[in-house]
């Protein structure tokens, strides 16, 4: 099993948007101390809590500061960029990894964030959006002297050669054909797990319950079944919220009274209330909506004790979901608790995931 980061990145309304990139890259170069085999990092453009609107800005910078942790964006929201401009940006990213990026993508889901970019997301407009780009940029990525696409969304064209050749589409990635190409998926019929299984993707499964996300996978299966294709468990990457420390209590303080308790008590927690996606967190479906507390998720949740626990809790939601290949930490923002979040990263990449190296799909 491999270990991987994830940031969407998140940060209280209050934090300014230079201290939380700064504590981002901060987190970026830890992981990339401990050995994580990848970090990736998310998109949004209306959500206080998510204030990042640019993976790409972090990412360029934190390759710098990098030397072995690969670096993808998680992802790239393909409705609200033009695809020939993404496709060039993706590129030059690419070569700025040498070798080390993955491309990210995904449809988007706020609500907000649709009407910003006058995207019919309650229709599904961001899914198919999302096809149309990816095909016009794998287009420009691919050996076309020339093309002109006329689509739904996107009218773009790949320029013939000018006489004297100084005038041509050139920008292609470092990695080809392209970088590895990631989509995440919420929901269990999710269009984009299908898409991955279809294609050979990575897909990346969002943090709910074992049950719930165990039908992730399916959709994998049935998607790569569709394409004569036979679906690799050691791509599934799975994110978890994850607090390790020396002892249990210790590590359920960590969890509940820092940065993740305050992240879920004061956005997600009121956020999957009012998608009524409430009961995708519970271990049980006779449990109350109202017991649906942080406690509960540190419980019952999220992987949260000494490295013994954590060991054990991992090893039972591996055997619940099946096998998969990579353990997603969700980072989130622990600017007060900088010491101990860098413990428990550094416990998680050196005491537990040793002991479960064998657990491989």
């Amino acid at each position: 099993m491999q270990l991987g980061y994830f940031i969407m990145p998140s940060h209280p309304p209050e934090r300014p948007l230079y201290e939380g990139h700064e504590w981002d890259l901060q987190t970026l170069r830890w992981a990339d101390e401990f050995g994580y085999a990848e970090a990736w990092v998310g998109e949004h453009h209306t959500c206080p809590w998510e204030p990042h609107p640019a993976p790409d800005l972090l990412i360029a910078q934190a390759l710098r500061e990098t030397t072995r942790i690969r670096l993808g964006t998680g992802g790239f929201l393909l409705p609200y960029h033009h695809p020939a401009e993404l496709a060039n940006r993706a590129a030059m990213l690419d070569h700025l990894g040498q070798g080390r990026y993955n491309f990210g993508i995904a449809a988007g889901g706020l609500p907000s964030d649709w009407a910003m970019f006058g995207v019919d997301g309650m229709k599904g407009e961001h899914r198919h959006m999302l096809a149309e780009a990816l095909e016009i940029i794998l287009r420009l990525w691919g050996d076309e002297e020339e093309f002109e696409h006329r689509g739904q969304f996107w009218t773009v064209r790949k320029p013939a050669p000018s006489v004297v050749e100084t005038m041509r589409a050139h920008l292609k990635p470092l990695q080809l054909p392209h970088p590895p190409i990631s989509l995440s998926g919420l929901n269990a019929n999710s269009d984009t797990l299908r898409l991955c299984g279809e294609r050979g993707y990575i897909p990346m499964s969002l943090n709910l319950n074992t049950g719930y996300v165990r039908g992730h996978w399916d959709a994998v299966v049935a998607g790569a079944e569709s394409a004569g294709r036979t679906a690799d468990r050691a791509q599934w990457r799975v994110s978890r919220e994850v607090c390790v420390a020396e002892t249990d209590d210790a590590a359920m303080k960590l969890a509940i009274e820092g940065g993740l308790g305050r992240l879920w008590n004061e956005h997600l927690l009121p956020l999957f209330r009012a998608f009524k996606f409430i009961d995708f967190l519970k271990h049980a479906p006779e449990v109350a909506d109202d017991d649906v507390d942080v406690a509960y998720l540190a419980r019952h949740n999220w992987l949260v004790g000494s490295p013994e626990t954590v060991t054990q809790k991992l090893e039972a939601m591996y055997d619940d979901l099946g096998g998969f290949g990579t353990l997603v930490l969700l980072g989130t923002d622990y600017v007060e608790q900088g010491t101990p979040w860098r413990e428990s990263m550094g416990l998680l990449a050196q005491e537990v995931m040793p002991r479960v190296a064998a657990l491989t799909p």
